[in-house]
């Protein structure tokens, strides 16, 4: 069974996210499904079709996000500044300039802003180090050297 690792804040965006589809988004599919069956011949009916697409991805998503929700590990700011732990967020050092990455769940990652997976190489390669560590990391660029300078 897999974990998926989520801020409070991101759950309650996803749960939110599931009320939303299981109200007001399937009331709007059924009611175009409504719509569409009173035009006469289903099997020509592109806007019924449509509808039907439409209510089939709907569902699937609200399988997949209830199946998730189900699976959740809340990541709550790490109080361990010793070593680095999803929730941590760590300052580096590479080729002399410093940088800072939060270590995040695959779901809420995005790089550009500084929040990397628990699963990404780097993020693995930082995850219980300690500060002062050298890690060697493989990149699609090639092996990249961080010094971890401290852990908050």
């Amino acid at each position: 069974m897999n974990q998926f690792y989520l801020t409070q804040e991101k759950l309650d965006e996803l749960k939110a996210e599931v009320e939303y589809l299981k109200t007001e988004k399937r009331m709007e599919i059924a009611e175009r499904l409504k719509r569409a069956k009173e035009l006469g011949d289903l099997s020509e009916n592109s806007e019924y079709q449509e509808a039907r697409e439409e209510q089939n991805q709907v569902e699937t998503k609200i399988g997949e996000l209830e199946s998730m929700l189900k699976q959740v590990v809340i990541i709550h700011k790490s109080t361990n500044h010793d070593t680095v732990q999803i929730g941590s967020t760590v300052h580096v050092k590479k080729n002399g300039k410093v940088s800072k990455f939060t270590i995040v769940g695959s779901n809420e990652s995005r790089p550009e802003q500084g929040l990397i997976s628990n699963e990404s190489p780097l993020g693995r390669s930082f995850l219980n180090k300690k500060s002062g560590e050298m890690i060697n990391v493989d990149t699609p660029a090639g092996k990249m050297k961080y010094e971890i300078v401290s852990i908050e």
